[in-house]
């Protein structure tokens, strides 16, 4: 049959290439759509990231022009001016050039052998007997068709491919809108470490951030559950008491929006002959927003249970249920704990918010946290900070404001 592949995968970006590389490891046939014309654009996070968890995946150490900067420690401010800092025992996160980032896992794939169609806009699928069996595509102003065995949907948190299926999409009533800026002409920051912002005045249902790169330039952003997000940044850069000390005279590089999913994955991932991975599968942490380890981890999960697919020649729903298992069985605990911790922060008024992060700072828990290795699989992180005499105060107060913000 023309224009047959083993895979096809629905998106270039981190999750979807990531997939396409672990396949290729297999020496899969897979063909890759991206519907911009170049790997990498446009950006939609900072690109801040555990360095364990990219070790994990064999991701790190990354080629050094695409770390900006690495840090040891994060201060949490409260909505009241009462500040919360860890500085942890060894460097813990990165931030990365995502543009550079995206091209590194998509240079990687190619060089084994996978087939990258950019400028190519997926139209929709090719259903055979129930199944999906390829992707109608546009190149050029022409539409193909294009067949594989199995369909990958990386497409992101569109998810207008995924809902030409059976599978539920994102619930959107847990979106927040997000906004990103790169900055310069920063001011007063310490260089490693990351800061972040609580309260409803300026990112009402989530938080702000600023992530410094050096030489006075930043990643600044925030998301928020109504209203305009850029003008919630203007205002958090030029009129937060702390933030506006940093950034009243900051210059405002690039910007980019893009909606955040906090309500973890959707109910099912895998229909006849398709995986959902990545940001469509809302494979996020409900706490930060933060997608591409999660997406990347699915991701290479997905490629595994393709691979033993191919081998039983069987794409049926029934099969390719191992793959949600087995995410959930990464990711099950950690979601759970992250769904409720969001819950909690979203119920809770700024004044409650303020006296939590004062509790963190009376109870020296940084003392406590500086030694936590694992910021993205955080119930893991819980079970292992249990062993501290100093974390029951909190859990017994942090289970109080849980009741009271949610009755």
């Amino acid at each position: 049959m023309e224009n047959l592949s083993d895979a096809i995968i629905v998106g270039g970006g981190p999750c979807g290439s990531f997939t396409a590389l672990n396949l290729a490891k297999f020496r899969v046939k897979v063909r890759v759509f991206e519907e911009h014309a170049e790997i990498g654009f446009p950006t939609h996070c900072p690109g801040h990231v555990a360095i364990n968890s990219l070790k994990s995946l064999g991701l790190y150490p990354l080629p050094a022009k695409i770390v900006e900067n690495t840090f040891y420690g994060v201060t949490f401010h409260s909505p009241r001016g009462c500040d919360f800092s860890v500085r942890f025992s060894s460097p813990i996160t990165c931030v990365v050039n995502r543009s550079l980032f995206d091209k590194y896992i998509a240079g990687i794939a190619k060089n084994r052998g996978v087939s990258y169609h950019l400028n190519s806009h997926v139209d929709s699928l090719i259903f055979e007997n129930g199944f999906v069996k390829g992707v109608y595509a546009e190149q050029k102003g022409k539409i193909e068709k294009f067949f594989a065995k199995i369909v990958v949907d990386a497409e992101g948190i569109s998810s207008r491919i995924l809902k030409q299926t059976r599978l539920s999409p994102i619930n959107r009533r847990m979106l927040v809108n997000g906004v990103h800026a790169e900055v310069e002409n920063v001011k007063d920051v310490e260089q490693d470490t990351v800061e972040v912002f609580l309260g409803n005045d300026y990112a009402p249902g989530f938080y702000a951030w600023l992530i410094p790169k050096g030489e006075g330039k930043a990643k600044v952003g925030l998301a928020v559950k109504s209203g305009n997000p850029k003008e919630f940044l203007q205002r958090f850069m030029l009129k937060h008491p702390i933030a506006s000390k940093k950034l009243r005279e900051a210059k405002i590089l690039q910007i980019t929006f893009h909606p955040i999913s906090l309500g973890g994955p959707i109910s099912r991932t895998h229909s006849d002959g398709f995986l959902a991975v990545g940001d469509v599968a809302s494979q996020v942490k409900p706490t930060t927003g933060g997608g591409l380890i999660f997406g990347l981890s699915c991701g290479r999960v997905a490629a595994e249970v393709i691979h033993e697919a191919l081998g039983r020649n069987d794409f049926s729903s029934n099969f390719l249920i191992t793959y949600q298992r087995q995410c959930e069985k990464i990711l099950g605990l950690d979601v759970k704990f992250m769904l409720t911790v969001r819950k909690m922060l979203s119920g809770m008024s700024d004044e409650k918010i303020h006296k939590a992060i004062t509790l963190c700072k009376k109870l020296n828990l940084n003392k406590t946290l500086r030694n936590v290795k694992d910021i993205d699989f955080q119930g893991k992180s819980l079970l292992y900070l249990l062993r501290s005499p100093r974390i029951l105060p909190a859990l017994f107060y942090f289970f109080f404001l849980y009741i009271s913000a949610n009755p």
